[in-house]
C-alpha cells in the first residue's frame, strides 16, 4: 500500500462570512485517509499562516490547504513559494478568485473531494514591491476599494458592490509614468492592474486572456473613466470580455515599473499594501505547485 501523503490544512477562522459548517468536521469524514495523514491547524493572527505553510514546507509536506478567502490563500501561498509543496485550497471567502480561475468548487464537501482525485500543476505567480501575489495586483482605484472595504465592518459581495458604486465616479486619475515592454510613456492612470489570473474574484473578468502558466502577466490600463466608459467596462468584467480600446488598454510583458509625483494606493490580491510612488512588478514563471481538479491542466 502506497505510504500517505502528508497534508495540512490551515483554517482562517475569520475568513468569509458566517457559516453553521463545522470544516474540521468536513474535512475528517470526507478526506481520504488512505491517501492522506493531515493535520489541521487554526491561524492566531494576522501574518500567521505564511509561517505555518513555509514550516510544512520545510519539513517535507506534500500539500498545505488554504481554508478562507484570498488572503488566506495569499498568506498560504507566500509560504510555499519555490517549494516541493503544493497548495490546496478550500474556498470560503467572499471572492475567491485563485480558486475560481482553477476551477476549483466552491462548495466545501466538492473542494474537499478535489482534493482527494485532483493531481498537481504548477503555476505563475506575481510581485509587486517583493509582495506576492497569485491573481492580481494593482494601482490606483481597485487599491483604494481595497482600502476602503478593508475597513467596512460588513464583508461580501453586495458590501463590495456598494462601495464600488458609490466611489467610482469621484475618484480621480493621476499622472503616472510606465515603463512596460521596454517602452516608457507617461498618461494618465485610473487603474492599472497587474494579472496572473483572469479575475478578480466573483468572476469579475480584469484580463479575459489572462493565462496562469503562459510566464506573462496581463495588465489592463484604464486612463480615465466617464459613466460611458464605466457601463462599458463593467459589462465586459461580468460578460468576460475584453473592453472596448477607448475604456481599457491591455498589454502582456513580464516586467513593469510604474512612478507617480505623489503616492498612490496598491493592493496584491484584494489586500491592501498601503501607498508608494514607484513600483516594480514581475512575473515569476512556474513558481508555485497548486492541486487542481481532474481534468484542468
Amino acid at each position: 500500500m502506497p505510504v500517505p501523503a502528508h497534508i495540512r490544512f490551515i483554517i482562517n477562522p475569520t475568513s468569509g462570512t458566517r457559516s453553521r459548517v463545522n470544516v474540521a468536521e468536513r474535512i475528517e469524514q470526507l478526506l481520504d485517509k488512505d491517501k492522506y495523514k493531515h493535520e489541521i491547524v487554526f491561524t492566531e493572527y494576522a501574518g500567521h499562516a505564511p509561517k505555518l505553510a513555509k514550516e510544512a514546507a520545510d519539513a517535507g509536506y506534500d500539500v498545505v490547504v488554504a481554508v478562507g478567502g484570498d488572503g488566506t490563500v495569499n498568506e498560504v501561498a507566500r509560504g510555499l513559494l519555490h517549494s516541493e509543496t503544493a497548495l490546496g485550497i478550500l474556498p470560503k471567502g467572499s471572492g475567491n478568485g485563485l480558486a475560481r480561475h482553477l476551477k476549483i468548487p466552491m462548495s466545501l464537501d466538492a473542494a474537499i473531494k478535489t482534493l482527494n482525485t485532483g493531481h498537481v500543476a504548477t503555476i505563475d505567480t506575481g510581485s509587486i514591491n517583493n509582495h506576492a501575489f497569485f491573481t492580481a495586483a494593482g494601482i490606483g482605484f481597485d487599491a483604494y476599494i481595497s482600502s476602503v472595504f478593508a475597513g467596512n465592518k460588513k464583508r461580501g459581495l453586495q458590501t463590495y458592490v456598494e462601495l464600488v458604486m458609490k466611489e467610482v465616479m469621484s475618484y480621480k486619475h493621476m499622472p503616472v509614468k510606465a515603463t512596460i515592454n521596454k517602452k516608457t510613456f507617461e498618461t494618465d492612470c485610473y487603474v492599472m492592474a497587474f494579472a496572473n489570473a483572469a479575475q478578480y474574484g466573483n468572476n469579475a473578468y480584469i484580463a479575459p486572456l489572462a493565462d496562469i502558466e503562459d510566464g506573462l502577466l496581463d495588465v489592463c490600463l484604464v486612463r480615465k473613466l466617464d459613466l460611458v466608459k464605466a457601463l462599458n467596462l463593467s459589462y465586459c468584467m461580468l460578460t468576460k470580455q475584453l473592453a472596448s480600446p477607448d475604456s481599457a488598454e491591455y498589454f502582456k510583458t513580464t516586467h513593469v515599473k510604474v512612478s507617480t509625483q505623489s503616492p498612490i494606493m496598491y493592493h496584491a490580491d484584494g489586500e491592501f499594501l498601503g501607498e508608494e510612488s514607484e513600483f516594480e512588478v514581475q512575473m515569476n514563471p512556474l513558481s508555485l505547485k497548486v492541486v487542481v481538479p481532474a481534468g484542468v491542466n
